[in-house]
C-alpha cells in the first residue's frame, strides 16, 4: 500500500510539475487588460495583430506614434494592434495606472492594452513563450517594440525587432498581405 500511494504521489507532482501546455493559435491566450479586466485573445479571431512589447520611457518610445496611425488606418480592415508594457529592459512604469496615463495623454493610444507582463526568459507572457518556441530564439524581444505579427488564423507571421518602425514599408506591407488573406 505504501509503494502504491508513494507512486501516486509521485505521479501527481511529476504532472503537476509539467510545463502547461501552450496553445496552437494566438487566440488561445488569455492576459488582463491594462485596467485589470479579461482579455482573452479569443475576440480577436479572425483578425490580424500586432503584438508589441513597450516601454515608456525608452528611445524607441516615439513609436507608439506610428503604432496609433497603424490601427486608425487598418482596424477597419481587420488589424488590432496589442500592446504588451514590460519592464523587461528597464524602461517602464511601475503600475498600470501611470502606464495608460502615459499612452493615452502623450500619444492618444486607443488600441488594446495589456497589464505591464514580463516578456523574455523564462518567466515570460505565454504568448512570448509560444512565440519564441514557434519561430525559435532568434525572436525573442532583444529590446522594447518588439512586433509579432499574427494572420487572421492565429498563426504566428512575423517577427519585426525595435529597429523596425511602425510606418517602415516592410512592417506595413506585411500587414497588408496579412489582411488580404482570409482566415
Amino acid at each position: 500500500m505504501y509503494k502504491l500511494l508513494t507512486l501516486t504521489a509521485a505521479a501527481i507532482v511529476a504532472v503537476a510539475a509539467a510545463p502547461a501546455a501552450l496553445p496552437g493559435n494566438a487566440y488561445g491566450f488569455n492576459m488582463e487588460t491594462i485596467d485589470g479586466k479579461p482579455m482573452p485573445f479569443a475576440q480577436f479571431k479572425g483578425k490580424v495583430l500586432l503584438v508589441v512589447n513597450t516601454a515608456s520611457f525608452c528611445g524607441f518610445t516615439p513609436q507608439y506614434e506610428g503604432l496609433q496611425k497603424l490601427y486608425e488606418t487598418y482596424s477597419a480592415q481587420g488589424l488590432v494592434v496589442i500592446g504588451i508594457p514590460s519592464n523587461d529592459f528597464n524602461q517602464e512604469s511601475d503600475s498600470n495606472a501611470k502606464i495608460k496615463e502615459f499612452c493615452e495623454s502623450k500619444f492618444g493610444i486607443r488600441f488594446p492594452m495589456t497589464e505591464r507582463s514580463v516578456v523574455t526568459g523564462k518567466n515570460a507572457a505565454p504568448f512570448y513563450q509560444w512565440a519564441v518556441k514557434t519561430m525559435g530564439p532568434s525572436v525573442e524581444p532583444e529590446w522594447n517594440f518588439h512586433k509579432f505579427l499574427v494572420g487572421r488564423d492565429g498563426q504566428l507571421l512575423q517577427s519585426f525587432n525595435h529597429k523596425v518602425t511602425p510606418m517602415s514599408p516592410a512592417l506595413q506591407d506585411a500587414i497588408k498581405k496579412a489582411l488580404a488573406t482570409p482566415a
